[in-house]
């Protein structure tokens, strides 16, 4: 027995499938969704999504942030961004870290510091999962 996974961004459908298991970042720390789980909503923070496929390869996606409703062996995650970590742009995602942290340290007048720091986290998260995934491969 399986769920059916979508996962969604304003742009795009970017997944749509029977899994075994989906891992999410809540806000409150990572949680696995099985079938016959009960009904939640919850936010989802920057991490990783995990996925195990019906034919027990997984799949792992960097996500910014976003939604997870769970009903009726059915999960949609409505993501800010979601990107599969074997397409990570390691090289972008370093330039984006040390562009956040100049920000961060010259703390210009009208620096958006929550923003900055969602940018610097991002980063961090992309390059943590693109790194892992290297090894793993």
């Amino acid at each position: 027995m399986s769920l059916f996974l979508e996962i969604i961004t304003p742009s795009k459908s970017f997944y749509s499938g029977e899994v075994n298991a989906v891992t999410v970042p809540g806000t409150l720390g990572s949680f696995q969704v099985l079938q016959n789980h009960a009904p939640i909503i919850s936010t989802l923070e920057i991490g990783a999504i995990k996925i195990e496929k019906t034919d027990k390869t997984a799949g792992y996606f960097a996500t910014s942030g976003g939604t997870v409703e769970v009903m009726k062996n059915r999960v949609r995650i409505l993501a800010d961004s979601v990107e599969a970590v074997e397409n990570i742009d390691v090289d972008r995602a370093r330039r984006a870290l040390e562009r956040a942290q100049k920000r961060l340290q010259e703390r210009e007048e009208n620096l958006n510091v929550a923003r900055a720091e969602a940018s610097l986290a991002r980063a961090m998260n992309r390059i943590k999962l693109a790194e892992k995934n290297l090894v793993n491969h």
